[in-house]
């Protein structure tokens, strides 16, 4: 891997993530947010409708990484019935990173489902990891799980982002908070301007057709980026933008 700004010269993902400290930057009344997304070329984010064919061992790895940064991973319902998650840091070693960063020794799994239409028999649920908080909008109970779930429920008008954002911070002290999409939630996190930073991995591929973007429609204000750094891996690059200002 090599790093193209600033400063080229060769680089590895744990030696651009393994100091970014992002739990410092958590704001008195919401945690830090990050989003990560993998694109094609001509701007899909996913193919067949799943993200998993567009990045490659780099970019997972990228993905794996970030997780080890955060106190929380987010991801939308309909992220979470393609990809079928399991546990949020699976590696041992990386829980252990965790550690020594100072954070928790898991992840917290934060899910955003309205109609609670989950994937219940993905690992996620059934490997008995540490409690899943889900937000939502409906009235129906989710089955038994292995794992422990903690619904939390917004009126109908849809889960409120901002309050859910300060839930988080204040009573499950998340400080810095990593989101995986999917392009739904990305856009309504961009349209209220709740995120503070972007990891994106451009991969060397194009796949057309109708498949989501990393926004979904309009949004109601252009917003402005600052790039902190861009790497490429055998031409799949990465780069870590933040927000202008």
């Amino acid at each position: 891997m090599q790093r193209l700004l600033p400063d080229p010269g060769p680089t590895t993902v744990s030696e651009q993530l393994s100091g970014l400290d992002l739990v410092d930057f958590a704001y008195a009344e919401r945690p830090y947010l990050v989003v990560n997304f993998a694109v094609t070329v001509d701007g899909r984010a996913a193919i067949e409708g799943r993200s998993g064919p567009i990045g490659s061992r780099t970019d997972m790895e990228m993905l794996q990484m970030l997780r080890t940064r955060v106190d929380a991973v987010m991801i939308g319902a309909g992220t979470m019935r393609a990809e079928r998650y399991g546990r949020m840091v699976s590696d041992p070693e990386r829980r252990a990173m965790r550690e020594q960063a100072g954070l928790a020794h898991d992840a917290l799994a934060v899910l955003v489902s309205g109609r609670l239409d989950l994937p219940w028999d993905a690992p996620l649920f059934t490997e008995g990891g540490p409690e899943v908080l889900v937000f939502t909008t409906a009235d129906a109970e989710p089955p038994e799980t292995e794992t422990p779930v903690k619904v939390i429920r917004h009126d109908a008008e849809g889960v409120d982002l901002v309050a859910l954002l300060k839930e988080l911070r204040l009573e499950h002290d998340v400080r810095a908070l990593l989101c995986e999409g999917g392009p739904g939630l990305h856009s309504e996190l961009q349209s209220l301007e709740l995120v503070d930073e972007l990891f994106v991995t451009v991969a060397a591929k194009l796949a057309g057709g109708p498949e989501p973007r990393m926004i979904e429609g309009e949004l109601p204000r252009r917003s402005e980026w600052e790039l902190a750094w861009l790497l490429e891996d055998q031409g799949e690059l990465f780069a870590r933008y933040r927000r202008a200002g």
